[in-house]
């Protein structure tokens, strides 16, 4: 008797997933800033063709999901920003739920997640919510929508445009560097965290003084550098 060979793990999305993503991208553009994202940007980001971007901007327009006039920035409809949010509610508790329950890092789990993402069920995802206590914020702080869409947001200022002085709690840390998470880990950065900036260089980077840290010096917590990349990836509570 032949012995059947393993299902591969699929490799190429099919055409749900394919819109998912790019409603996902379109969202998470905008959801820490304001400007809507160019077809080119959305091509670069995405790691594909103009050509392809506006194949699939024609067919997410027709569907009512995406505003599309040639060479303009791309939004979501309403219908667009709540499938969106489905996928990303999705992909953030896959990740939580690999942090919490399965043993991953917090550097390990978003490649995971893109996968997972488009094949679970939504009982699965359900029970997975309830599991974890409806979590509201995945590892790396963004938030989880809830299941009738709704996002708890607050303001954020990212550390590249914090002044010298600037104080605030950790809210976001992007997820898209696995290699900058281990270095912020290893620092004792993660949200919730409390950074002071002490200097600031446009292109070496950041001093930033960490709070609540055991190894401290005498007027606080410990100094650390964060990389002008790192300063790009961190946001931090807005002053008041």
């Amino acid at each position: 008797m032949s012995i059947p060979e393993p299902v591969a793990r699929r490799t190429q999305p099919n055409a749900d997933s394919a819109a998912e993503d790019y409603l996902k991208t379109i969202y998470h553009h905008t959801e820490w800033q304001s400007a809507p994202v160019t077809p080119s940007v959305l091509a670069a980001t995405m790691g594909v063709a103009p050509s392809s971007v506006t194949e699939m901007a024609k067919k997410l327009s027709a569907a009512g999901l995406v505003n599309y006039e040639p060479y303009k920035p791309l939004t979501l409809t309403a219908e667009g920003t709540a499938r969106a949010r489905g996928v990303i509610r999705r992909h953030r508790l896959i990740e939580t739920w690999l942090v919490d329950e399965m043993g991953y890092d917090w550097h390990e789990v978003h490649d995971e997640a893109e996968v997972l993402e488009h094949s679970i069920s939504d009982r699965l995802l359900d029970a997975i919510d309830s599991r974890l206590g409806h979590p509201t914020r995945d590892p790396h702080g963004d938030p989880i929508p809830s299941a009738d869409g709704s996002v708890e947001s607050s303001p954020a200022l990212l550390l590249s445009q914090a002044a010298i002085g600037t104080s605030g709690m950790v809210v976001r840390i992007s997820d898209r560097d696995p290699s900058l998470l281990l270095s912020l880990a290893a620092a004792g950065i993660r949200p919730s965290t409390t950074l002071s900036v002490v200097s600031r260089d446009a292109s070496t980077g950041f001093i930033v003084r960490v709070a609540g840290a055991t190894d401290s010096d005498a007027d606080g917590g410990p100094l650390v550098p964060v990389s002008a990349s790192g300063g790009s990836s961190i946001w931090i509570s807005a002053p008041a």
